[in-house]
């Protein structure tokens, strides 16, 4: 009897454990689609992560009324641990509602029992998911909601947690925002940021398994409409708060002890430069077989798997080799039931003693392949040239290609299209990608919004130049942004170039080993803008200039030097030039507070001459409202180009600007003279700019010098008082003596 009792005992507990063995979930959407009998269509994917075996998920309910139809597939195991012990698994499913013509909204729940054994004490969990079902106006189609997914089991060690990212991607390109469960809270010192879907450590995170309860939410980044089959419709505004679509992520985070180096490639796995990039969008056709290559190595530990959290009949072929590299091929076939489906492929490289970052791509199955063409690119130190064989893409209309960057086109001639851009322009994206450092950018076509059916087929080529880690970047890539360069159809290749300049010459660059370069308020600067373009005789005209605390333009705190054309700071003074450079001086400032770096940020065009409504024949605009649309043949458009920073030192005041000295080299300053290209403001008032910056960059000196004078006149007070009490001492002693005499 006693051992009888011992045995349910056991097996109690044994039931128990493994019950505790939800590790996260994941829903993903489908496009929804209308029916013509008015109805719609939702087909969900959703992904729940456990432990040992995943082939039982937790079923979903639709609420009442809404759903005619709720088919669920069978559950397929997509993903294991290979070492026998059972340690973690990833199931999939698939969901088919059918919603009733008049509702204006989807919602689906699912609740179960029980988290992992973790340290923040969660037990019972809840995936939900709700979408609107308005057509948009921008789209004209139902709303897609965000794409997200996580692999089974993520473990970090302790040392090592720095930053985390997640797996966010809309159709729609709309705003995603991360934010906690409101029943759940982040654990300590882990902090989400919201906007960036990503965590991070603010202190020592505590050894042992973390759960995450997340919603993420797509809100639309213009003003839209949405209508429903009822006959109503709605005003979405871009600063609403209230989400058009919300789908839940749940996944756990083990927290492992320290391990001797956070070296990536060491004992942490590091992806190679084979490896696609977080968040990257490939592209699968149906009945073809896909792949996917991914390749990592961790020289002082061994790669014994790669965790993927993937769809259905998704197979992976792991390879192991020399150096501690090891790779995994991953292989799958959509079918016809997958077309227009988004997957989400999330992988990472595992060790005994710990996992790579996570990495995750999109894949967009299309009926027919995505043409890919055939890409050469040429690298030189500070940009990139590609060329596209035409025969390699037959059909293809160039005048619906374009880059990361649609302001910066593309050109072409009988047999190829080009286009060139500076590593810093046109949307190149800088990554580190392990081994190498690799500056990005692609191809892809675009539809017309207001075309209602299209035949072109989709392109879509990613081109790069990458740059071994072991060779100093700065060879290859300045990090100033000191070239720029543009491709339109119009103007073909041109480029800028902004430097800060020794003197007033204008001939002598600062070196790049001078930055940030380091002044003193009220030093003289000089800077200089420079076009070079394929055409001759083409004119430079500065639209702006401002100045911002940090390398973000659009910084809301930010001080004007060019506005509209019209030159808005006192102490700027431009000298003659070219048609093609624009070099001015300024006084320098910096911005109050806790701030000492200040960068300039200027917005450029070019304009072929012999128009008298180009933006550079309008100059100065008091009234911008008033300009002119801008004719695409005569000028370019306005590109943005930064210098800096400017990292202010010493004393507020320097000796210098007493004698016109400048920061760089002492000489006299002749008067300056403003070219056409840039017009002052007839507005501004001259001379008591320099005043006010000399009593604010003084002030502290003000301060000092009113407590020295106070301290002066009451020890003058103290000396006088105890002067003449000692003056009439002597005096009463004097009379008290004669007296007495």
């Amino acid at each position: 009897m006693e051992n009888g009792g011992i045995f349910m005992l056991l097996f109690m507990l044994l039931g128990a454990a493994s019950a505790l063995s939800f590790y996260g979930d994941s829903i993903s959407f489908m496009p929804p689609q209308r029916r013509s009998d008015g109805t719609f269509k939702v087909d969900f994917y959703h992904r729940e992560n456990g432990r040992s075996s995943c082939q039982d998920q937790s079923g979903f309910t639709c609420d009442s009324g809404v759903c005619t139809s709720f088919d669920v597939s069978s559950v397929l195991q997509t993903d294991q641990d290979n070492t026998g012990q059972g340690r973690w698994c990833q199931s999939e499913s698939h969901t088919t509602a059918i919603i009733s013509t008049n509702e204006t909204s989807f919602s689906v729940r699912s609740s179960d029992c029980c988290w992992v054994s973790n340290i923040d004490g969660q037990t019972t969990w809840t995936s939900y998911a709700e979408l609107d079902l308005g057509i948009r106006s921008d789209t004209r189609a139902l709303n897609s909601c965000p794409l997200t997914t996580t692999v089974s089991s993520l473990r970090v060690p302790r040392n090592c947690f720095s930053t985390f990212r997640l797996l966010t991607y809309d159709p729609d390109n709309d705003r995603v925002r991360c934010r906690l469960n409101a029943d759940a809270s982040a654990p300590s010192n882990i902090a989400l940021d919201e906007n960036q879907c990503s965590l991070s450590s603010t202190g020592e995170v505590g050894v042992g398994v973390h759960v995450f309860e997340l919603m993420l939410e797509d809100f639309p980044t213009q003003n839209i409409n949405l209508t429903y089959a009822n006959g109503t419709s709605r005003t979405r505004e871009a600063a609403d708060t209230s989400p058009v679509c919300t789908v839940t992520l749940q996944f756990s985070m083990e927290i492992l002890p320290p391990i001797p180096t956070c070296e990536l490639g060491h004992v942490q796995p590091v992806f190679l430069s084979t490896t696609p990039s977080h968040g990257e969008v490939l592209h699968a056709s149906v009945g073809q077989t896909f792949h996917l290559s991914v390749e990592a190595q961790a020289r002082h530990s061994t790669i014994h798997d790669f965790q993927i959290s993937g769809p259905q009949n998704m197979t992976k072929v792991f390879a192991d080799g020399r150096y501690g590299v090891a790779a995994v091929t991953l292989s799958w076939t959509p079918q016809q039931r997958d077309l227009h489906r988004l997957v989400p492929v999330c992988f990472t490289a595992e060790t005994n003693e710990t996992q790579s970052e996570m990495r995750c791509v999109v894949v967009i199955v299309t009926q027919t392949p995505v043409v890919k063409g055939k890409a050469t690119v040429e690298c030189s130190p500070n940009k990139m040239t590609v060329t596209l064989d035409k025969a390699s893409m037959p059909g293809i209309d160039v005048n619906y290609l374009k880059l990361s960057d649609p302001t910066c086109s593309l050109t072409s001639n009988d047999t190829h299209i080009m286009g060139s851009m500076s590593f810093s322009t046109c949307g190149t994206q800088l990554e580190d990608k392990g081994d190498v450092i690799a500056f990005k950018n692609e191809i892809h076509s675009f539809e017309v919004a207001n075309e209602i059916i299209t035949r072109r087929k989709r392109v879509k080529i990613g081109f790069s130049c990458q740059f071994p880690k072991s060779i100093s970047i700065s060879t290859y890539y300045n990090l100033r942004d000191s070239d720029y360069i543009f491709t339109e159809s119009s103007f073909g290749s041109f480029g800028y170039s902004f430097e800060i300049f020794q003197d007033n010459n204008f001939t002598d660059k600062v070196e790049a080993s001078a930055y940030p370069v380091q002044v003193h308020l009220l030093d003289k600067l000089y800077m200089g803008i420079q076009a070079k373009s394929e055409l001759s005789n083409v004119t430079l005209f500065v639209e702006s200039c401002k100045a911002t605390p940090d390398d973000n333009p659009e910084n809301a705190l930010s001080y004007d030097l060019v506005k509209n054309g019209c030159i808005k700071d006192e102490t700027f003074k431009v000298y003659s030039s070219d048609r093609t450079s624009f070099n001015f001086e300024v006084q320098a400032f910096k911005f109050t507070g806790n701030y000492d770096l200040v960068y300039i940020t200027c917005s450029v065009i070019l304009c072929k001459p012999g128009s008298p409504f180009s933006r550079c024949a309008q100059g100065c605009l008091q009234n911008p409202a008033r300009r002119r649309k801008r004719e695409l043949s005569m000028q370019t458009a306005g590109h943005y180009i930064s210098q800096g920073p400017l990292q202010f030192v010493g004393p507020d005041v320097p000796s210098g600007a007493k004698d016109g000295n400048n920061v760089m080299k002492k000489g006299d300053t002749p008067a300056a003279v403003s070219p056409p290209h840039v017009s002052p403001d007839p507005r501004s008032s001259g001379g008591g700019w320099e005043v006010k910056a000399i009593l604010n960059a003084n002030i502290s000196t003000l301060v000092l010098a009113g407590c020295f004078v106070a301290s002066v006149v009451g020890m003058a007070v103290v000396l006088y008082y105890f002067s003449r009490k000692r003056n009439a001492e002597d005096s009463r002693a004097l009379i008290v003596s004669e007296w007495e005499n």
